[in-house]
């Protein structure tokens, strides 16, 4: 079997990049997430919100988690594959076809979950009439997610290329 060549052993060192970034948009979307909360007056009585009382932030973590663990499995296989030159299942198409039906459904689920955030975030300012911080870190924490969503669907692009060439 030959040696690949320079231009087969980029898209994994691109595909690695994606990933790496894609994990630490995510770290930092969970970061800002988890550590919101505010405390409002309301007719002079405190209440104290949390980004779990909100049930579209609560799906956003859901997301957040998921993409995390999907994206730590793929940074794994991706040093394996620019460190050997070779995948971990060079015998079949089954890491490929995974690679391939994973990488949409994580970016649909991330992208769901920024759309949930947006959109719960421009509700709840529109009922309380507030303008708070807790707010705009929710739509920091959703800015996060919407870039590793992106990061994701370049490499749903490459993992469908890649099975097109093998296919």
């Amino acid at each position: 079997m030959s040696e690949p060549s320079s231009s087969s052993t980029f898209s994994p060192v691109l595909s690695l990049v994606l990933r790496l970034l894609t994990f630490i948009c995510l770290l930092i979307s969970l970061i800002i997430l988890t550590t919101n909360s505010v405390t409002l007056v309301l007719n002079s009585i405190e209440v104290k919100f949390h980004f779990n009382d909100v049930y579209a932030y609560r799906y956003m973590l859901f997301a957040l988690l998921v993409g995390l663990a999907y994206t730590l499995l793929q940074i794994a296989f991706g040093i394996y594959h620019v460190s050997m030159g070779k995948r971990i299942s060079s015998t079949g198409d089954g890491l490929l076809l995974f690679d391939f039906y994973a990488d949409k459904v994580i970016s649909y689920i991330l992208a769901t979950g920024t759309g949930a955030a947006f959109g719960a975030t421009i509700d709840l300012k529109e009922a309380f009439g507030l303008d708070s911080k807790f707010f705009d870190k929710g739509n920091a924490a959703a800015s996060f997610i919407l870039f590793a969503f992106l990061f994701t669907a370049v490499s749903s692009v490459f993992s469908s290329l890649a099975l097109s060439k093998k296919l």
